[in-house]
C-alpha cells in the first residue's frame, strides 16, 4: 500500500506530450472544410478543370473537322453537345476552349494580384509622398471606363502583337496583359489598408525593435498576415477575367473564329438561338457554372481566412 503511493504521484506528474503545432494553411483548410457549399463548389470546379485538361486527350474529335451534313444537329451519341453550323463538334471546341478560357483566368488574376500586393505594399509601407502618389494613381485607373478601354487599346496594338508573336499568342498576351492590367486597383487598397493595420502591431513593434529590415518586416511578419483577403480576392479576380474574356470574345475582339473559346462559341451562337440552342446552351452553362463556383470558393476562403469568425 505504501510503496504504490509514489507509483500513483509519479504517474500524476507525467505530462501528456505536446500536441503537434498547427499551422496556418492547415487551420484555415480546416475553417474551410466547414463550409459545405464551397467543399461542393471546390468539387465541381475540380471536374471541369479535369475535363478541361484531359477531355481532349479522351474525346479526339478534331475541333476543326466540317461536316455540312450534320449542321446544326442536336445532341446527339456521335455529337454528344450537338454541331454547328459547319458541322463542328461542339463538344470538343468546348472543351478545347475551357483552357483558354481558365488560363486567360488565371494568367490575368496573377497580373492583378502581382500588381496590386506590389502597389500596395509600396504603399502600405511608406509614408508621404510616395503613399499618395500610388493611391493617386490607383484612383486615376479606377475612374477610367473598362470597357471602352478595353475596345481602344485592341484597336491599337492587335495587329502589331500579331506580326510579332502570332496570332493566338498575341491575342492571348493582349486579352490577358488588358485584364490583368485593369484589375489590379482593388488589390492594392485592400494591401495597402492591410499593411497600415499590421505594420503597427504588437509582433511587428518587436521585430523592428530587433534589428529587422523593412524587407524583413514586409516578408516575414506582415505579408503572410495579409495574405488571407489577397487570396479571396484572387478567386474574385479570376472569376472576372473569365467574364471579361467572354464579353470580349461575345463583341468579336477576342481570339479568331478558329479558337473556340467559350466566350467566342456563344458569338458564334448568338445568329442561331431560334433553330439551335444548344450550340449556345453548353458554353453559357460553362461559363455560369465556372464563375459561381469559384465566387462560392472566394467566400468559403474568406471565413477561413477571417479570424473573427467562430467555426
Amino acid at each position: 500500500m505504501a510503496g504504490s503511493t509514489p507509483a500513483s504521484r509519479l504517474a500524476e506528474l507525467k505530462t501528456k506530450p505536446p500536441a503537434a503545432p498547427v499551422t496556418p494553411g492547415q487551420e484555415a483548410w480546416r475553417r474551410f472544410r466547414k463550409h459545405r457549399l464551397a467543399l461542393i463548389c471546390l468539387g465541381v470546379l475540380s471536374i471541369i478543370v479535369g475535363a478541361v485538361i484531359l477531355g481532349p486527350w479522351l474525346w479526339r474529335v478534331p475541333i476543326n473537322e466540317i461536316d455540312f451534313s450534320a449542321s446544326l444537329s442536336p445532341p446527339s451519341l456521335k455529337h454528344p453537345l450537338g454541331t454547328d453550323d459547319l458541322g463542328q463538334d461542339l463538344l470538343a471546341r468546348i472543351l478545347y476552349g475551357g483552357r483558354i478560357s481558365l488560363a486567360v483566368g488565371l494568367v490575368a488574376m496573377l497580373i492583378a494580384m502581382t500588381f496590386g500586393v506590389l502597389v500596395g505594399a509600396l504603399a502600405g509601407m511608406s509614408r508621404g509622398l510616395l503613399d499618395t502618389c500610388l493611391m493617386w494613381l490607383t484612383d486615376l485607373f479606377l475612374s477610367l471606363p473598362q470597357l471602352p478601354l478595353l475596345l481602344l487599346i485592341f484597336y491599337l496594338f492587335n495587329d502589331t502583337l500579331k506580326k510579332l508573336v502570332g496570332i493566338e499568342m498575341g491575342i492571348f498576351i493582349l486579352v490577358v496583359s488588358v485584364i490583368g492590367g485593369l484589375r489590379w486597383m482593388p488589390v492594392a487598397r485592400l494591401v495597402r489598408a492591410q499593411f497600415l493595420t499590421l505594420r503597427e502591431k504588437e509582433f511587428v513593434e518587436a521585430a523592428r525593435a530587433l534589428g529587422a529590415s523593412r524587407w524583413r518586416q514586409v516578408v516575414k511578419h506582415i505579408l503572410p498576415n495579409a495574405i488571407g483577403p489577397v487570396i479571396v480576392a484572387a478567386t474574385i479576380d479570376v472569376a472576372a477575367a473569365i467574364i471579361a474574356e467572354s464579353t470580349l470574345s461575345f463583341l468579336g475582339l477576342g481570339f479568331p473564329p478558329d479558337v473556340p473559346t467559350w466566350g467566342r462559341i456563344l458569338y458564334d451562337a448568338k445568329d442561331q438561338m431560334d433553330v439551335a440552342p444548344h450550340w449556345a446552351l453548353a458554353p453559357g452553362l460553362l461559363i455560369f457554372i465556372t464563375v459561381l463556383t469559384i465566387n462560392y470558393i472566394g467566400d468559403g476562403l474568406r471565413d477561413a481566412y477571417d479570424p473573427r469568425r467562430v467555426i
